[in-house]
């Protein structure tokens, strides 16, 4: 279906980003939508190469329900929304926007969705020994790992290219490698068009008690898994954290648009 069409929906739905070639949201959601007989919703892609541009968008689409905000618009489209969830506000950063209309005024509402996902991603790969993280990246995704880490009670660092951070990348030696038995890649090194990039770290202390976490999942493996499975180490990429992000952004376009909300899957439920 080409975009022009999507206006003759009655409730669309689309991600946000660029680039988005990669986007696996559109074929999650059309698929459940098929599977519920949902057959007058659809979820689109919808590239925007500038944020400011998305007033116009919400404007040429009055049924537009929902959105999913992906890189490089998390932080950027806040001055956009009207209002923001506490953990939105808390973090600075957005993924989820609920579109609701007072008669003709759309009303924007940001939530972060990424931090239960990514929370309830991990947990089940968790070992006694995974009691502190090393967080490469310092963006909004990073922000939302930290929360979920404390919500998990596990200790964290970021490492970036600031010294704001806890660690640059140069000060990341064997030592702190072996102290810290989780590293997440949270930036968007290792995804198209950046393919051959990685955080670049002593990978040669990494063993079987560590786990590496890459938010990204297309490609299925980045070198950053790649050279962590090399050292023997446990390795997972973002996609589950994806559905679980993904069906709590559902489940608040449902309650917020006066459906009836499901309870988002958790391990804390």
């Amino acid at each position: 279906m080409n975009l022009s069409s999507a206006e003759n929906i009655r409730s669309l739905f689309a991600v946000i980003g660029y680039p988005i070639e990669h986007s696996f949201s559109p074929s999650f959601f059309n698929e459940k939508f098929l599977r519920e007989g949902l057959n007058n919703f659809r979820y689109e892609k919808f590239e925007i190469k500038e944020i400011s541009t998305l007033p116009a968008l919400i404007r040429k689409y009055p049924n537009l329900r929902g959105l999913n905000v992906t890189s490089p618009w998390k932080e950027k489209i806040i001055p956009f929304l009207d209002d923001l969830s506490p953990e939105a506000a808390e973090i600075k950063a957005v993924n989820t926007v609920c579109i609701t209309r007072d008669g003709d005024t759309p009303v924007l509402t940001g939530y972060n969705t990424d931090i239960g996902g990514f929370r309830d991603a991990l947990f089940p790969m968790l070992k006694s020994h995974h009691k502190s993280a090393l967080i490469f990246g310092s963006g909004g995704a990073a922000r939302a790992v930290c929360m979920g880490l404390e919500m998990l009670g596990i200790e964290h660092k970021i490492v970036g290219r600031s010294r704001e951070c806890d660690f640059c990348y140069s000060d990341v030696s064997p030592r702190i490698i072996e102290e810290n038995t989780i590293l997440i890649n949270a930036t968007p090194m290792g995804m198209a068009p950046m393919l051959e990039k990685y955080p670049e770290i002593p990978y040669h202390a990494l063993g079987n008690k560590h786990l590496c976490y890459d938010l990204i999942y297309n490609p299925e493996q980045t070198l950053f898994l790649r050279k962590c499975k090399a050292q023997g180490a446990t390795i997972a990429n973002g996609r589950q954290m994806l559905i679980n992000q993904a069906l709590r952004s559902w489940n608040i376009w449902m309650s917020s648009n006066g459906d009836e909300p499901k309870p988002a899957p958790s391990a804390f439920h």
